[in-house]
């Protein structure tokens, strides 16, 4: 008897920003009957466990990585770590597709993201149709395909002279400050983990947010359900206190950790500001006492900041308090931030965040790229004029709040039922389908 029920497996490397889309995903197939099975590591797992609730309509095959305790990258080898994975992984992987074929569920398609390309041997392996869910713009799909195709050799050492620039085909002008960092010369080591043979198979996204605050379908769907971090639980009563648009939020994802230098000169311009704010510090990224950032005394006896570990991010974007949001541009942070209608401050790093930055200022109109000193550090001035533009009476500011809410408007457009993110997804299974 033929399977009528599509079987997908997927895996992500067990870091936040890539579970949570991941998780999404996930999520939005399985609505549309999928059955889903979602390998992940024994640590991983526990952690979301603790952190929240995790979704419940999905079936999770564990792992160990040898890492069951958590990862302490003062004492641990990350290149054990990742060979670990990889190992185990693998193993996962063809044991769950064997296992599922025996029970008369066979896995109809291998879904994989960044970091792990070794998967989609796996699932060439075990004649299984591999697709790379891409987690980043595909902007930086483009950038990274022209890369291996030769125009690598382009980018060479003056590429941080101010009149250079690339021209790739399909994208703007990129200086090298848009292009994303691993493809500098300064980063010899693979972009990614795509490898040069990595561009096979199908490929499928479309807008990760959960359906609460995209969509409506689902109201109870209201996180990514992958938390590794607990989120404290005072920050919507403090938000609910203030006026309409009027709360900074900063927040710069699970993995950048700013020196004292960049945080002290943040708190100025906060400062400066003179309007509430609301900041993510992680426990890792919190000085010890002798260290505290000095402008925090001034800002606590003005009783404008409130400092959290974590929090539900999109709560915190959705909340008619916010005004603006100072991020990483990160592309999950970016995408919430786009589908909230919530103006961005643009503070990249590295990695695609340079080019989410590019296209936030120039192509989308969403935000401001904030200007960094020769150390790379945003000075507290820069901070208080970045935020008085968007937040205060300026043009730009205006312009910025239309553009955001036009792609606030798109983005539900797209993901409702007939709308096109909704017919690619619903295309795409039914591609996978015809390959089995």
């Amino acid at each position: 008897m033929a399977q009528t029920q599509p079987h997908f497996l997927l895996i992500t490397y067990p870091a936040q920003g890539h579970l949570n889309p991941a998780l999404q995903f996930a999520k939005q197939l399985t609505r549309l009957g999928v059955k889903l099975t979602f390998p992940t590591t024994v640590n991983a797992y526990h952690r979301m466990g603790k952190a929240g609730k995790i979704p419940e309509s999905l079936n999770y095959v564990l792992f160990s990585d040898g890492y069951d305790d958590g990862f302490n990258p003062d004492t641990d080898d990350a290149t054990h770590l990742l060979a670990q994975f990889r190992e185990k992984g693998n193993e996962c992987l063809k044991d769950t597709i064997l296992f599922s074929a025996k029970n008369g569920t066979p896995v109809t398609c291998l879904v994989y993201t960044l970091l792990i390309p070794w998967a989609a041997e796996v699932a060439r392996d075990c004649n299984v149709p591999p697709a790379l869910l891409w987690i980043q713009p595909a902007s930086v799909f483009r950038v990274y395909y022209y890369y291996f195709k030769g125009y690598d050799k382009l980018i060479g050492e003056n590429c941080n002279e101010p009149s250079w620039s690339i021209e790739l085909p399909g994208l703007p002008l990129l200086k090298s400050r848009d292009l994303p960092s691993l493809c500098l010369p300064s980063n010899a080591s693979d972009p990614v983990g795509l490898e040069r043979d990595g561009w096979q198979g199908k490929h499928g996204g479309c807008w990760l947010i959960p359906s609460a605050f995209l969509d409506g379908k689902d109201m109870s769907d209201q996180s990514f359900g992958g938390d590794l971090i607990e989120a404290s639980h005072e920050y919507l009563e403090w938000m609910n206190t203030k006026p309409k648009g009027s709360i900074v939020y900063i927040s710069f994802g699970t993995l950048i950790v700013w020196s004292k230098k960049q945080k002290e000169a943040m708190a100025h311009g906060l400062l400066e500001s003179k309007r509430p704010f609301l900041w993510v510090i992680k426990d890792k990224d919190r000085e010890e006492e002798e260290d505290e950032i000095s402008y925090m005394h001034e800002l606590k006896k003005l009783g404008l900041e409130l400092i959290i570990p974590w929090c539900n991010q999109l709560e915190v974007l959705a909340h008619p308090s916010l005004g603006c949001f100072v991020t990483h541009c990160g592309w999950n942070s970016t995408l919430e931030s786009m589908a909230c209608g919530v103006p961005l401050l643009a503070v990249p790093k590295r990695s695609d965040q340079t080019t989410n930055a590019k296209l936030i200022e120039d192509l989308w109109g969403a935000g401001v790229r904030v200007t960094t000193n020769e150390e790379g550090v945003v000075e507290g001035e820069e901070m208080k004029r970045s935020i008085e533009m968007v937040m205060g009476g300026h043009e730009r500011g205006e312009i910025v709040r239309v553009n955001v809410m036009k792609w606030m408007g798109l983005a539900r457009e797209a993901m409702k039922e007939g709308g096109s993110s909704y017919m690619n997804l619903m295309a795409f299974i039914e591609e996978v389908g015809s390959c089995t």
